[in-house]
């Protein structure tokens, strides 16, 4: 039982942690709140989980806001915040974050040509950006079952567009599973592991024993 040699990361087809930048936008009370495509309690375990997979993997983090330094929004929920709050945020007035300088200044700061998307809406703070990028030669990977809308029939028209224009859609547990590709990367091993032991707070070993 030999894997093969590991592919340049850097060019490999899949995504890898030498490859893709994660994108996280609009994580905010109203905007959680708001959802109504997916139960928001899933919402928030789904996207915490997406962002330490992230962390684990070492990716080049872009997290940006709207409107907190004008008082109309607040802070990123805490969950959040408590994996991603040694990062900096990058706040905007506009709805399609690739408009504001600040942002897409510090996406193109990563190098990275493959993007691993999520935002809150689906139907406006991820489609927007999402399209400028591809149309920009950017490829975008968006965590289906990490992003949500104001109903299901927006948040599914949203993922179309995005697919129609060249986007494609993957979920949070095929993101950790493709960027770490292969046990034999130790590394990495302890983050992922923590997850899937704690997926819903139960203990399989003690719950599940033959």
């Amino acid at each position: 039982m030999t894997s093969e040699p590991i592919r340049d990361p850097n060019t490999d087809q899949l995504l890898t942690p030498q490859n893709s930048a994660f994108i996280i936008i609009d994580y905010q009370p109203v905007q959680v709140s708001s959802i109504r495509s997916m139960d928001q309690k899933e919402l928030v375990f789904n996207i915490v989980h997406t962002a330490k997979a992230a962390v684990n993997y070492k990716l080049p983090i872009i997290h940006s806001t709207v409107n907190i330094a004008t008082g109309r929004n607040k802070p990123p929920i805490a969950p959040l915040m408590d994996v991603l709050g040694s990062y900096p945020t990058y706040d905007r007035t506009s709805i399609n974050s690739w408009e504001d300088v600040e942002f897409k200044k510090a996406v193109l700061a990563t190098g990275r040509k493959k993007l691993i998307m999520t935002a809150l809406w689906t139907e406006a703070c991820l489609a927007f950006p999402a399209l400028d990028a591809l149309t920009e030669g950017f490829e975008v990977y968006v965590v289906a079952d990490a992003v949500g809308g104001t109903s299901v029939a927006a948040h599914e028209a949203a993922l179309r567009r995005i697919e129609q224009a060249g986007g494609k859609l993957i979920s949070k547990t095929q993101l950790y599973c493709e960027l770490q590709r292969d046990w034999s990367r130790q590394e990495t091993v302890p983050g992922f592991m923590d997850v899937f032991q704690n997926w819903d707070g139960s203990n399989p070993e003690k719950d599940f024993k033959g």
